[in-house]
């Protein structure tokens, strides 16, 4: 049973006011963004989720005081210990991508591991961060400088600059720069789980409508790309809503119009056939 219209605006104001807060809260933002999918999560189940990841960071071990005694300590509990990792097969499924469901199964996609071994560490007082390398998301520990890295898609293994430059390499073909190393951000890592949710609907046409909550979402965080108010009203006719699908790109193509008048033109264009489909 899908749930009540009022729920899902209510979830929605949530994520929106979290995603502006002075420190959103990373995992409340994965949790809000995996009720979207499963309409089964409700607020007792985000809170069983955020009691595990609690559970989980008391039972590391206290004293730790470099990034890799943390590193360490984080693969032989969660990778050894409790079992989570990845393999290709997780590319596959939404719940890969769905924290509570990560949490669960102990599978998910590097970035979801990733996310459950940062608040875990974080909720421990590790000096923990996110590391958006290209196709692959991985952890950090210490001083950025120090380059202290863990794969927890590979159960914590640790990572030489070398393995982060094949890494890097077998996703995109470049070298590895250092301005991949920066510790990602609460919101950029959100926007990236929301782009990959996006992309596995894309391979899979009859699910238009994760698609479309993926991309509505996206548009709640402050700072996305402009060019998914396009992708939402393409969304809409695919699904369609032909004339609010129109009306959306008519608003897109006014706002790319005085960078790129050609761009504009090709969205009206298609703004036109929406709007054709009706007849």
């Amino acid at each position: 049973m899908a749930p009540a219209r009022h729920d899902k605006d209510e979830l929605r104001r949530r994520f929106a006011e979290e995603a502006r807060a002075e420190r959103p809260d990373l995992a409340l933002l994965c949790l809000l963004v995996a009720a979207e999918a499963d309409p089964a999560l409700d607020a007792n189940g985000m809170d069983a989720a955020q009691i595990e990841l609690d559970r989980l960071a008391g039972l590391l071990p206290y004293g730790l005081r470099d990034g890799r005694a943390w590193a360490s300590a984080l693969a032989e509990l969660l990778g050894e210990r409790y079992g989570f990792e990845g393999a290709s097969a997780d590319y596959q499924r939404l719940e890969s991508s769905l924290l509570h469901e990560v949490l669960r199964r102990r599978r998910g996609l590097p970035i979801l591991l990733s996310v459950v071994w940062i608040e875990v560490a974080r909720r421990a007082g590790a000096p923990v961060y996110g590391v958006a390398l290209p196709g692959h998301f991985v952890v950090g520990f210490g001083d950025p400088a120090e380059r202290v890295l863990a794969d927890p898609f590979a159960g914590g293994r640790p990572l030489t600059d070398q393995d982060a430059e094949l890494l890097v390499a077998g996703a995109t073909g470049e070298p590895l720069e250092a301005s991949m190393l920066v510790p990602a951000q609460p919101l950029e890592t959100v926007l990236r789980i929301l782009n990959n949710i996006r992309a596995w609907a894309a391979a899979r046409p009859e699910r238009n409508d994760v698609a479309l909550w993926a991309v509505e979402l996206s548009l709640l965080l402050p700072s996305h790309p402009a060019r998914l108010r396009y992708e939402r009203a393409q969304l809409l006719v695919r699904g369609g809503e032909f004339l609010r699908g129109a009306a959306e790109m008519e608003e897109y193509a006014q706002v790319v119009a005085d960078i790129d008048p050609a761009a504009a033109e090709a969205v009206r264009g298609s703004a036109r056939a929406a709007r054709a489909m009706l007849n």
